[in-house]
């Protein structure tokens, strides 16, 4: 490997380097930044100033430690892809790296006008690493739908999760636009006056949240499908793991087609969810607080995943004993493939 020359993954690779060393410094940061809870006191808006660090560092660990594993398995394009790996990976770790950075002192990273120079300078650095991680996964998630990786439930586990992922970061850009109402000020950790422009919550102020997420209990909150997109990849993955598990014991889920049918009902399903979730949000109503338009929604979600599940199974236990079905069917399992 000269200077000049990208990196070029090998068939002996098996994780992606750069992406594998955001997740070694994001673990970190969710250590300090855990410790940070119980030993620092400060807060911003009724929350420790290390929770927003710590839900980042958790959330980059997991994204990335799934790219990282998912990118050296693609056999097109192999150094594009690692290319746009890194690429998430070095914004990333600039995006969280200000964000850990002003919670260090005492400030927001989000929404923040203040004009003093390291504020002005750092919002210009991190607005452009969103427009990088959204751009890389956007690539990614295109690129995917032309490759095949493992057996096809975890083919299209992969397409529809890094999608979804996509459209969960793009509800992000909805947050300044349609949440803001406005410039406001508020108060850092010292007591010093800030002006923010821009908001999570919809129909009601940032503050009283929820324990842990500070998801908004009076009003939307766009942060809420934000999280269910992002990582609704390891959802169906976990999904296809646990088909491919099951099918060692269970003759009927040994056909391919029929993992990828229910694994196709699981994506279905998380996907109305993610999509009723943002409804619900830029209707100004809290999660915890659905009207009855929304418990319809999610009831009726539920029905038809239990109906679609329901009738794929029959399905594939009325082609299992049929004569055809005495015939076994080889098991095609997407980790084993790898």
């Amino acid at each position: 490997m000269t200077l000049d020359t990208p990196y070029a993954p090998t068939e002996g690779d098996r994780w992606h380097r750069p992406l594998m060393v955001m997740v070694a410094a994001m673990s970190a940061l969710v250590v300090v930044a855990g410790f940070g809870l119980f030993a620092d006191s400060r807060e911003l808006l009724q929350q420790s100033i290390w929770e927003k660090p710590l839900k980042f560092g958790v959330s980059f660990v997991i994204y990335a430690a799934t790219l990282a594993w998912l990118l050296p398995k693609l056999r097109r394009a192999r150094r594009t892809m690692w290319t746009l790996g890194t690429v998430f990976a070095v914004t990333g770790l600039i995006d969280v790296g200000f964000i850990a950075v002003q919670a260090a002192r005492g400030t927001y990273s989000h929404f923040n006008t203040n004009t003093d120079t390291f504020n002005e300078v750092g919002q210009v650095i991190f607005s452009s690493g969103v427009v990088g991680l959204f751009g890389a996964s956007l690539l990614i998630a295109v690129m995917l739908l032309f490759q095949r990786v493992g057996d096809t439930a975890l083919t299209w586990a992969l397409r529809a999760g890094i999608g979804l992922s996509v459209l969960g970061m793009a509800v992000a850009s909805f947050i300044r636009g349609w949440a803001s109402t406005g410039p406001r000020t508020v108060e850092d950790a010292y007591g010093n006056a800030v002006s923010l422009v821009g908001q999570h919550g919809v129909g009601a102020p940032d503050g009283y949240g929820m324990p842990v997420t500070n998801w908004s209990t009076v009003g939307g909150d766009l942060r809420v499908p934000h999280f269910i997109g992002l990582h609704s990849v390891q959802v169906f993955v976990l999904a296809v793991l646990v088909l491919s598990a099951l099918a060692a014991r269970i003759g009927w889920l040994r056909d391919e087609r029929v993992r990828a049918q229910l694994t196709g009902v699981v994506i279905l399903g998380y996907a109305a969810v993610f999509a009723i979730t943002v409804w619900q949000a830029m209707r100004g109503q809290s999660l915890i607080h659905p009207d009855a338009a929304t418990w319809t929604a999610f009831a009726v979600t539920v029905v038809v995943t239990v109906l679609l599940a329901a009738l794929t199974v029959a399905a594939a236990r009325r082609r299992a004993e049929s004569p055809a079905g005495d015939r076994p069917a080889p098991v095609a399992s997407g980790v084993a493939r790898f």
